[in-house]
């Protein structure tokens, strides 16, 4: 039984389409995935099942009953569910007081023992495990994600669209969460899952439907495909994430780091004693579980967080605790963690975010008025060189899918030509094209004689990518070893278990020999 079906839909902004034609379907009690890069036309096409856009052309219907769905409240009494990307709860407020929040049916004097009932018996039958009365600033992301499923589910909804639900997860949230879907799905409930992990689609889902650049690719049964499978129809042609680094002899020490602390936003020590040194032509990087100091390293390093002692030095300059302009200056480029927050200015159009911190260069300027036709000769190279999507260089960069916002600031960066570039998890969340995309154009600095100081929670990242890996655990670096060391070696290290070949790469490294 389809409860789901959507005919030919269309959708466009501007001169940009970004579905067309689209015909998918989901069936009841089943987990059907929309799989595609980002900018595939995936989300659009769920914002339109859910109220938030209207379509240009096509039909919608639910239960068999075709719906105008001008806005979500239509959708949710449908009983249509959609959890975003970004999380939308009150860090503040408890989760029962977010999951509840806006439902005329909670009344005007809240019932918070009745309230609190509901939400654990919910909790209950479907193993979420989520306190009822934790305020969720203290959550994981793992929590706060259920209790969006939840704040969907006390809304009487037995439809889940699931934007990219996995984005910010770690293995065993993925696989808790995924086992409370798999139940609702026991129980009747039907699942959309926006993603692009390919690997989450063979292993948790019904059926998948494939979208490359708006359209439908094509939709099968999940046992009758396979990665490669999935990777043509995703991407149209071969990718290859396999390593590729030449090896080549690193020249000079261009970024030194000895003996640095740094405090996290609570004051404790972050960083505690690293000595690291990059030299010309390498990639180094940082392995270890996310929340050890990885982060304050790399924000230490390119100003945003003050350094409490040890020194920085690039390209022979002592740049400890300077500003971020001077250490720019100085040749450090910086690939932030976050995209949305730290890499854009989300309202700024493409042309003007891709020289966000070179506006003051000459280059751009004739005396005290900006030269805008060099600003836009500039973006429409880079978007050219860097293969953003659409080429409209107006759009503004909310307007932009993750790995194409991506590109801007990797595009911003390496036309700097710094001599050190500090990329701090420069792939995370993108489509395993802009993943290969992103991967070569690092690659291809280090292969230029660059310095690079690459952070990735992705150990198959840093496997793939880097000369040397540095295993740092609660702040320390626990060793310093080759690629080519067994997985299970790393794992211990990352783990705080120091062993013999871990204890050698540390003195190495301190003794600037490695």
């Amino acid at each position: 039984m389809k409860v789901i079906e959507l005919d030919n839909i269309c959708k466009a902004f501007g001169d940009n389409k970004a579905n067309q034609n689209v015909c998918f379907d989901l069936k009841k009690g089943e987990i059907h995935a929309l799989l595609g890069e980002n900018g595939a036309g995936k989300t659009t096409l769920m914002n339109i099942l859910y109220g938030l856009y209207s379509c240009d052309a096509g039909k919608i219907r639910v239960n068999d009953q075709e719906v105008d769905m001008d806005n979500p409240k239509t959708a949710i009494d449908m009983g249509i569910g959609m959890v975003h990307q970004h999380f939308m709860l009150i860090p503040q407020l408890t989760v029962t007081r977010n999951i509840f929040m806006g439902m005329k049916e909670s009344g005007f004097f809240l019932d918070m023992d009745d309230l609190n009932r509901q939400v654990r018996e919910i909790n209950e039958r479907f193993g979420f495990n989520v306190d009822p009365k934790a305020y969720v600033w203290q959550l994981p992301v793992g929590v706060q994600q259920k209790v969006e499923i939840l704040k969907a589910l006390i809304r009487k909804a037995d439809i889940l669209i699931l934007d990219e639900p996995t984005a910010v997860l770690t293995p065993k949230e993925v696989e808790e969460l995924f086992l409370s879907i798999r139940k609702l799905t026991e129980e009747g409930y039907s699942v959309i899952l926006i993603t692009h992990k390919m690997e989450e689609v063979l292993k948790y889902t019904d059926r998948v439907t494939v979208m490359r650049e708006g359209k439908v690719v094509n939709t099968k049964d999940v046992k009758d495909t396979d990665l490669h499978d999935l990777a043509d129809m995703m991407v149209g042609r071969e990718v290859c994430l396999e390593r590729t680094l030449e090896p080549k002899e690193p020249g000079e020490v261009l970024l030194k780091i000895d003996n640095l602390k740094v405090n996290d936003n609570k004051g404790h020590h972050a960083v505690n004693g690293v000595h690291l040194d990059v030299r010309a032509g390498e990639i180094v990087g940082i392995a270890g579980v996310d929340g050890n100091g990885q982060l304050e390293l790399g924000e230490a390093i390119v100003g945003l967080r003050k350094v409490e002692s040890g020194t920085i030095t690039i390209c022979g300059q002592n740049t400890t605790n300077a500003t971020p302009r001077k250490i720019l200056d100085a040749g450090v480029a910086h690939i932030p963690d976050d995209r949305q927050k730290k890499g854009l200015v989300l309202p700024f159009t493409v042309k003007e975010n891709m020289i966000l911190g070179s506006q003051r260069d000459s280059d751009y300027h004739r005396g005290l008025v900006m030269d805008y036709r060099k600003v836009e000769d500039n973006a429409r190279r880079l978007v050219e060189e860097f293969d953003v999507r659409p080429r409209n260089i107006e759009l503004t960069g909310e307007m932009l899918s993750g790995g194409n916002q991506q590109k801007v600031i990797l595009a911003r960066e390496v036309s700097r030509k710094p001599e050190v570039l500090i990329a701090l998890q420069p792939t995370r969340g993108l489509d395993i094209g802009a993943i290969e995309f992103v991967r070569s154009k690092i690659i291809q600095e280090r292969n230029r004689g660059k310095a690079v100081l690459l952070v990735s929670t992705d150990l198959d990242e840093i496997l793939t990518m880097s000369d040397r890996i540095a295993v740092i655990y609660k702040g320390e670096i626990l060793g310093v070893v080759g690629p080519d060391t067994p997985v299970r070696d790393i794992g211990l290290l990352m783990g705080g278990v120091r062993g013999q070949q871990g204890q050698q790469g540390q003195q190495e490294v301190q003794h600037g020999e490695a």
